[in-house]
């Protein structure tokens, strides 16, 4: 009776449910349950001592991560128990999104081993050296781009398409404002920057034919996009075969604030939602990450989204 107790226990919050049902799947780090759930890492990680506490999970060290798996060693009623969580799991409102995520961090994991843009970033900002900075890195980086016709949507003022334009085939910018756009096209033709065009349009509609860009980008537009899914089915039609897009905006926040003072239509996105829009727009080999925290409140994170058409 003991031990039944202390599995009821250990199963009586829905999160833990979620916990037990991602690491049927895989062996999961601390981290990669936080991206997957959206949920605090102090939160979790309370969680799975609790599980742990129960004997339904362990853990081992990797460097300076801890790893979670399904405990091999559990009894027949703790075996019993799991299989129980893991049914409940599925009735819980947020297990799809669950499995998309884990479905996108394990094909990750087996693709690609991660380096982690912020602990290049923290280096890079520790280390003094003459010469050092972000804008000469940036030119840098923009001489590797080849030769492409990329398409900025909701492309504001343009200041990612001037930088592109200088390296790649053709940019066209595209603002549903008369007045951006009007300020784009002056300062591009000021810049002498001939391969820079910019058109009134909407995110989606954009007015460009299909099937002639080889990059989409969508830099912090969507947020502010009356449809998301429609817009990413649109820049799909826009690109050729084996072309890219790169979505670059806010992760799924709490500010309603942001609202009023900037004009979001939506409170950022979660990597789930962004995945589900990319796989029926029908995008392929999709990769999805958050690749910059603020530190400041209210502590916006920045997700990056990858698919190829």
């Amino acid at each position: 009776m003991a031990s039944t107790l202390k599995y009821l226990r250990a199963l009586s919050d829905p999160t833990r449910l979620r916990i037990l049902s991602l690491l049927e799947t895989a062996e999961l780090s601390v981290n990669e349950l936080q991206e997957v759930t959206r949920l605090g890492q102090s939160r979790i990680s309370t969680h799975l001592g609790l599980l742990q506490s129960a004997e339904l999970v362990e853990s081992r060290r990797e460097g300076k991560r801890t790893f979670y798996k399904l405990s091999p060693n559990a009894d027949a009623v703790g075996r019993d128990f799991i299989k129980l969580a893991v049914t409940g799991a599925r009735e819980l409102p947020e297990h799809p999104g669950d499995q998309i995520n884990l479905k996108r961090i394990v094909a990750r994991r087996r693709e690609q081993a991660e380096v982690y843009f912020n602990q290049v970033a923290g280096r890079f900002d520790r280390i003094y050296g003459p010469g050092r900075s972000w804008q000469a890195f940036g030119h840098l980086l923009l001489r590797v781009l080849p030769p492409l016709t990329v398409a900025d949507l909701g492309s504001g003022e343009g200041l990612l398409s001037e930088l592109l334009a200088r390296r790649c085939k053709k940019v066209i910018a595209v603002d549903n404002s008369e007045k951006i756009v009007a300020f784009g096209a002056a300062k591009a033709r000021k810049n002498h920057i001939k391969n820079l065009e910019f058109r009134l349009g909407d995110l989606s509609n954009p007015p460009i034919e299909p099937g002639t860009v080889d990059l989409v980008i969508l830099s912090q537009a969507l947020h502010h996009a009356e449809d998301p899914g429609k817009a990413i089915a649109s820049a799909f039609r826009l690109l050729v075969s084996g072309g890219q897009i790169l979505i670059l905006d806010l992760a799924k926040h709490s500010f309603p604030q942001a609202r009023e003072l900037y004009g979001d239509r939506w409170p950022g996105f979660s990597e789930c939602d962004l995945n589900r829009w990319l796989e029926e727009a029908g995008f392929k080999k999709i990769d999805i990450s958050v690749v910059a925290r603020e530190d400041e409140p209210p502590h916006f994170e920045t997700i990056l989204a990858a698919g190829q058409k």
